[in-house]
């Protein structure tokens, strides 16, 4: 799947999606571990407007001007619809970057919207936000990404492949499938866990486990280990990755994962970003 990710809570947390070229927020330092992947960055879409999460946006912007890359490549940046504190942020950017030599789009996204990463024959992935709880003043996202496919209407799922191959020279292709869309990818943002139907049967589940005891957790902001796994079991999910988690954890977080696997009785992949460190998924 090709993942680059850092999240360290309450300092910056970013997320490079190689196969749509995107950044899932833009924390600081996003592109200067990037680097020159800074450069192959399309879209970047932002989960809510708190300084952790866009502060990076203003190195990325101005790398992408003044480095030696391609100048013919456009940036588009998309955000909650009505966050004011991104807004406020964009335009300062602006301000201090009048002379872009590329194209900076800057689109704002409400729930029910989709905006199309990837189309190629048969295949088309697009993106879609949900509305998370956050903090009170804050509108705040996650994002879905699915892939429209085609399978085999059900009538004909049983035949062999010569079977198959036979109907397709008779009615074509078409007349035997259906196009039918997977969740490919789910991140929470900054979020209390997320609806079970927003994660459902997702093939993979990023969500923020800023608490991995949750007895630490105060208020009504953020997640425990134990909420998070016990959501991705009832949303059948294929595999988990847990971010934004507190540098408290920092010495002990296989300790408190594992137990948390244990006492909840999942079944499938659960990884986590430490951190202190990159993440990388293949």
């Amino acid at each position: 799947m090709n993942i680059i990710m850092y999240s360290k809570a309450l300092y910056s947390t970013w997320m490079y999606y190689s196969p749509d070229r995107m950044l899932i927020d833009c924390g600081e330092g996003a592109s200067t571990y990037l680097g020159n992947k800074s450069f192959a960055v399309q879209r970047v879409f932002l989960t809510h407007g708190h300084a952790d999460h866009i502060a990076g946006l203003w190195g990325l912007v101005n790398t992408r001007n003044n480095a030696m890359g391609d100048k013919e490549k456009s940036l588009e940046i998309y955000y909650p619809k009505g966050s004011k504190s991104v807004e406020e942020f964009l335009d300062f950017i602006l301000k201090v970057n009048s002379d872009l030599k590329y194209a900076l789009i800057i689109k704002s996204l409400d729930v029910g919207e989709e905006v199309i990463l990837h189309r190629t024959g048969g295949v088309k992935r697009v993106i879609r936000p949900f509305r998370t709880h956050h903090t009170v003043n804050e509108i705040s996202f996650g994002y879905n990404i699915y892939e429209r496919r085609k399978r085999l209407k059900e009538r004909y799922r049983n035949l062999s492949q010569n079977e198959i191959l036979d109907l397709v020279k008779k009615y074509g292709r078409e007349e035997i499938t259906v196009d039918y869309e997977q969740k490919i990818l789910t991140i929470s943002g900054d979020s209390t866990p997320i609806a079970v139907k927003d994660a459902y049967e997702t093939d993979l589940l990023i969500h923020e486990s800023t608490f991995l005891n949750g007895d630490d957790r105060k208020g009504n902001n953020h997640s425990s280990i134990r909420e998070v796994l016990a959501l991705a079991k009832e949303a059948k999910v294929k595999s988990v990755i847990l971010y934004h988690i507190s540098t408290r954890y920092e010495r002990n977080i296989k300790r408190y994962v594992n137990k948390a696997i244990e006492e909840i009785g999942v079944d499938f992949p659960v990884m986590y970003v430490h951190p202190s460190k990159i993440f990388t998924m293949k």
